[in-house]
């Protein structure tokens, strides 16, 4: 994600993102449930580098892509996204016929 498109996302300009990223600037514990939610993540996450909720996953850049694209389609789509991946899941985990 940008700076741009995170100030965006949580009301702030892109200095100030700019500013939090160096740690020059304080006005950041004010904006930690924001940001964690523009990121979703969780605000451990945001402030340690490590997500109390679950064990740590590293997600790839195309990973990080699709979820993107996800997002910004329509429900019904997503619902055929869901129905595709878990078919496609589900056909990469037989075995295959020797």
């Amino acid at each position: 994600m940008t700076q741009d498109a995170l100030a965006a996302a949580i009301g702030v300009s892109r200095s100030a993102v700019a500013q939090w990223e160096t740690g020059r600037a304080g006005q950041l514990t004010g904006h930690l449930v924001a940001i964690a939610r523009a990121l979703d993540v969780g605000v451990d996450f945001v402030m340690h580098g490590a997500d109390k909720r679950g064990p740590a996953l590293t997600a790839s850049a195309d990973e990080l892509a699709l979820l993107r694209l996800y997002r910004e389609c329509a429900d019904e789509d997503r619902q055929f996204l869901l129905r595709t991946a878990r078919r496609m899941a589900r056909l990469n985990t037989r075995p295959s016929p020797d």
